[in-house]
């Protein structure tokens, strides 16, 4: 750096130069310096050819993007070096500034200001004040950088927490699965016992009728045609039966098939909802995502299936805090589950059923976009409906069949769900509400979504 020159020994052209242009350099903050080169790489071609030194001409005739980047050492240098350059591209630069490049010449920082763009104008146009606004800069570059990374480690706290948590619900989840798998092992030992026993049984008395067989045919040999013959028709009986046991076995396995589909959707969905942490556990039951969801098998049969175990979930509270649905809705793969009359005729009762019915969906869909939350909403009487609008990405409409209720769709909607998936129910049917709660999801009152869907 050179030394500022006395005001007696400056050239003729730099007489209009104050002593502020050649004080000593201050130490800039970094963000304070990247401003000042991108302002002064910005102006600098704005310049007359004859005010831009000659170390920047070539620097002035690069790209826009470059400029900053690949000239701005030697711009900072010349800023430095030379105050005339400095006072000429720091009054182009204050000139665009407009109103706050008025305010920072006039030694005042407006308090809306960003602090960095004031202390980069600060140093171009040397005010009285200038020092003080670029030590207030840096004080206010280390006090949002303090604030990000106390910020951060409160974001690392909270995620290690939310870990630990997962990783307990996780070993809880794999803890249930083998009680259950030692339960099923189990009984099938039991059955193989009694399958055991009763072909025993049954060996002895063959044994027994054979022997009988034996002494008759001894004893009476005129009778031995006719047991021949009693012979081949109970082979032929027998083969009967099992030609109709082999196709009964046939039904039976497309049956189990069918049900092998719905759990194996239950299962891909759960492992989804513990994340990456059952990654293993996919890889050795070789599931892959399921075409379906359980409920578009509820919705595909729409008749009474034998409902699933109940689930051991956490009770929910029954309230109409539209943040508790927040919270609930927040969970991992989440299912709400919408009695739509119930809600509509509670927070749309003055339009027409129709208009309820797309209001609803309408705010659905919304929230859906919002949450990527699996939303499914049940209306009475499909019979009644006609000309219904294509739903929204993420929402699914079903209608109860003729003879069954809305309630009862929706019992089955839960009891589809594998253990361990949030499903939220919204009804004020208190009915409703204890059903689904004893099947393990959460039940919250209809004015819950009503405010939730007013809110957005």
């Amino acid at each position: 750096m050179s030394a500022p020159l006395n005001p007696a020994d400056r050239p003729a052209e730099e007489a209009e130069l104050s002593d502020a242009d050649y004080a000593p350099e201050p130490v800039l903050p970094e963000a304070v310096r990247q401003r000042i080169m991108h302002l002064s790489a910005a102006a600098l071609p704005g310049l007359p050819a004859d005010e831009i030194p000659v170390a920047l001409r070539r620097v002035a005739r690069f790209a826009p993007n470059r400029r900053a980047r690949l000239g701005g050492r030697d711009i900072a240098a010349q800023l430095v070096s030379d105050p005339l350059f400095r006072q000429r591209i720091g009054a182009r630069i204050m000139a665009d500034a407009g109103d706050l490049g008025a305010a920072v010449a006039g030694g005042v920082a407006p308090a809306a200001a960003d602090p960095v763009e004031v202390a980069a104008l600060a140093y171009l146009a040397r005010p009285d004040s200038w020092r003080e606004l670029i030590d207030a800069a840096g004080d206010a570059v280390r006090a949002e950088s303090d604030s990000a990374a106390v910020a951060g480690q409160i974001r690392n706290a909270e995620h290690r927490a939310a870990r630990a948590e997962h990783d307990r619900a996780v070993a809880r989840v794999e803890a249930d699965k083998l009680r259950d798998e030692l339960a099923r092992v189990r009984e099938e030992l039991n059955q193989v016992r009694e399958e055991a026993r009763s072909s025993t049984k049954a060996l002895r008395e063959a044994a027994i009728a054979q022997k009988r067989a034996a002494d008759l045919l001894a004893t009476e040999k005129g009778r031995a045609a006719r047991a021949v013959q009693d012979h081949e028709t109970e082979v032929r009986r027998l083969r009967a039966k099992l030609a109709d046991a082999e196709a009964t076995a046939a039904t039976g396995k497309q049956a189990v098939k069918d049900a092998r589909a719905v759990d194996d959707a239950r299962l891909w969905l759960l492992l989804e909802t513990i994340g990456q942490a059952a990654s293993g556990l996919r890889r050795e039951l070789a599931l892959g995502p399921a075409d379906k969801l359980p409920a578009d098998f509820v919705a595909d049969a729409a008749a009474e299936r034998p409902g699933a175990p109940e689930r051991s979930r956490a009770r929910a509270q029954d309230t109409d805090d539209p943040g508790r649905l927040d919270q609930l809705l927040a969970l991992p793969r989440a299912h709400l589950v919408v009695d739509g009359y119930n809600v509509t005729k509670r927070g749309f009762a003055d339009m027409s059923l129709e208009q309820q019915r797309k209001r609803l969906i309408t705010g659905l869909g919304g929230i859906a976009a919002q949450t990527g939350d699996e939303v499914t909403v049940v209306f009475d009487g499909a019979e009644r409906v006609h000309g219904l609008p294509p739903a929204p990405r993420g929402v699914r409409v079903l209608f109860s069949r003729k003879g069954m209720t809305a309630d009862e769709l929706i019992r089955q909607l839960v009891r589809a769900e594998p253990p361990g998936r949030p499903v939220v129910v919204v009804s004020s049917d208190r009915e409703v509400a204890d059903g689904v709660r004893r099947h393990g999801a959460y039940p919250m009152g209809a004015d819950s979504l009503v405010r939730r869907l007013s809110r957005s």
